[in-house]
């Protein structure tokens, strides 16, 4: 089987907690973010140091690389993304559509020793940018393309559920 393409509306982790992956928005800080993404960008590396990263466990499920290149290219997307609310008022964010990204750029078949190292430096990057965010920044707002307003705090926090939950993705057995 396939894997099907992810359509669901997941801002809801930013109210209630991930029965998936235990993520509870309610206990981490926007001050925290910035050591939180440091830290599990360190926990991916690590991930994708493991032997046959690039196997799948089941075919309607990626496998650690590929979640590997997606995390990194979360961590880039949302730093456009924060930038732009930092810089612009109420910016839309173009549609990213994660599926076809992990397509087109061929996920599958990256070196997961090339990965690693710039998934740490797109969290780095990242972080640096939460880290220096001043008070009057971080309610700053943004829309997505489907119309999910979000803060800079709010859209952090959610970026940080889909991080630490694909780490449980990659864990389970």
């Amino acid at each position: 089987m396939p894997i099907t393409p992810d359509d669901k509306d997941w801002t809801w982790v930013l109210d209630r907690p991930c029965e998936q992956c235990g993520f509870d928005s309610g206990d981490y800080s926007k001050e925290d973010v910035g050591a939180q993404v440091r830290a599990g960008a360190h926990e991916w590396r690590s991930q994708l140091e493991r032997d046959h990263v690039n196997i799948r466990p089941r075919d309607d499920k990626w496998s650690v690389l590929e979640y590997g290149c997606h995390v990194r290219d979360v961590f880039r997307v949302f730093d456009e993304r924060v930038s732009l609310m930092q810089t612009r008022d109420n910016p839309t964010f173009a549609n990213w559509d994660q599926d076809e990204t992990a397509i087109n750029g061929r996920y599958d078949l990256q070196d997961p020793a090339v990965v690693g190292p710039e998934l740490v430096a797109a969290a780095d990057v990242l972080a640096a940018r939460l880290d220096s965010l001043t008070p009057q920044e971080w309610p700053r707002r943004g829309v997505r393309s489907n119309g999910s307003v979000f803060t800079i705090e709010t859209i952090s926090i959610y970026m940080l559920h889909d991080t630490i939950h694909h780490l449980s993705d990659v864990s389970e057995p």
